[in-house]
């Protein structure tokens, strides 16, 4: 494993408990940029949570990925990820939603 790949993960984890404290609603994309209105729209607290989990899990996942990097794992990382993604932008638009 090499320096740059726990750089990465460490950043995207610390990004990830920097949502989840409350300290970073200016880093979830869409949501920086709603007019008041569609703010409201969301239970911010929901949606924290799933994003800040998801930039954790992406940072295990990342970490794992690395631990043994194989043509398989590279295919499982690459739909683990993707399907993260889909889940998340899903919970968001239903769970996260007041």
């Amino acid at each position: 494993m090499t320096v740059v790949t726990i750089i990465v993960a460490a950043a995207l984890a610390v990004l990830g408990i920097i949502i989840l404290i409350g300290k970073g609603d200016a880093l979830i994309a869409g949501y920086n940029t709603a007019s008041p209105e569609e703010k409201a729209a969301y239970n911010i607290k929901r949606l924290r949570l799933l994003v800040g989990g998801l930039l954790i899990g992406i940072a295990l996942v990342y970490l794992l990925f690395h631990l043994k990097a194989t043509p398989l794992l590279t295919g499982i990382f690459a739909v683990v990820i993707v399907l993260l993604a889909f889940i998340i932008i899903y919970l968001a638009n239903t769970w996260a939603k007041k």
